[in-house]
């Protein structure tokens, strides 16, 4: 079992939109192989979606129903890289082999499970 620091923060949210995390030693299993898959997506998602803002932006006859759309798909696309780049600056610190002082810091944090009953032991959120 992993220790808590490395619990991977999955790419979805649970009940109230709180966080899910995964705690396995094996990066290559089911729910691993999931949360990559899941995060391709979303960072397709977000190259698609930034093709195309340009030309609605752009648009001086789009509506302004088309503009808010647009605004609501970037805030939904922004929340999803966000936490894919959490989940992977993670990641990365927590294999990476270098000392600590030789680590680079991150202005983003995430906030991770405190005490045992919150700490999970398989895949959990909340």
């Amino acid at each position: 079992m992993t220790a808590p620091s490395e619990l991977r923060l999955l790419p979805w949210v649970g009940p109230g939109g709180k966080p899910c995390y995964l705690s396995t030693d094996d990066r290559g299993g089911y729910l691993s192989r999931l949360a990559d898959d899941i995060e391709a997506a979303q960072l397709g998602l977000a190259a698609e979606l930034l093709e195309q803002v340009p030309d609605t932006l752009d648009d001086v006859d789009a509506e302004p129903d088309e503009i808010r759309n647009v605004g609501r798909e970037l805030t939904s696309v922004l929340r999803d890289v966000l936490r894919v780049a959490i989940s992977r600056g993670h990641l990365l610190a927590v294999s990476d082999p270098r000392p600590n002082g030789c680590r680079r810091s991150s202005s983003a944090t995430v906030e991770r499970p405190r005490t045992a009953q919150e700490r999970p032991s398989v895949a959990a959120c909340g």
